[in-house]
């Protein structure tokens, strides 16, 4: 890209920044390890209309076009070890009509997690329920950790009273008029988080 700062030769770490911002959607300091100060060269680009600053510690290029998951790559940036999840997990696999500006995010039940900058939903889960599913898909030239369509089917009957029942039965219908998903596996994930007995009756009305 045309570096835009009058008078101003960018540096080897400036090029490095720009070129690992041209193939990924968000960048933070922490991606450049082995530069001095990435933060102020950052910020300085900043300055000069080349960066956004889009959350804390989150840049993107200026005359970047946000994709439609720009939003995901926020939140896994400012939250690496989050797991998108339920209504946004439901978005991402396109089963069924739930939209929202709101990123779902599990994160495990220790340590606090605070983001106040970044539209973002938590919830905690733990053990098998947290680890299982887990996919990892690349947006934005980001990777981001998401549950599989089977695992985000049997957490939305988990957390029902989170995301309404009626979320859950719509997931459950179109996933599998979609054939988002394998009954054995709906099945395994949902004695893992121990809605099996509930998720059966309507299974199988879904299909008989």
């Amino acid at each position: 890209m045309q570096f835009e700062y009058k008078n101003y030769m960018p540096s080897p770490a400036t090029k490095d920044i720009l070129a690992l911002a041209e193939s990924r959607e968000i960048v933070r300091p922490r991606d450049f390890p082995t530069i001095a100060n990435p933060g102020q060269i950052l910020r300085r680009l900043v300055d000069g209309g080349v960066m956004l600053k889009v959350g804390r510690g989150l840049y993107t290029l200026a005359d970047r076009k946000p994709s439609g998951s720009f939003s995901l790559s926020q939140a896994a940036a400012r939250a690496p070890g989050g797991i998108v999840c339920l209504l946004s997990a439901l978005e991402f696999h396109d089963i069924g009509t739930q939209m929202g500006y709101r990123v779902w995010l599990a994160v495990g039940n220790k340590g606090p997690v605070k983001i106040d900058d970044v539209p973002v939903r938590i919830v905690r889960m733990s053990g098998k329920s947290f680890d299982s599913g887990i996919e990892t898909h690349e947006i934005g030239g980001i990777p981001i950790q998401i549950y599989s369509a089977s695992k985000t089917i049997a957490d939305c009957f988990k957390f029902r009273r989170l995301v309404g029942i009626d979320v859950a039965l719509e997931a459950l219908r179109e996933g599998w008029r979609e054939r988002k998903f394998e009954v054995d596996e709906l099945i395994e994930f949902a004695r893992i988080d121990r809605v099996e007995k509930l998720i059966r009756p309507y299974l199988e009305m879904v299909l008989a």
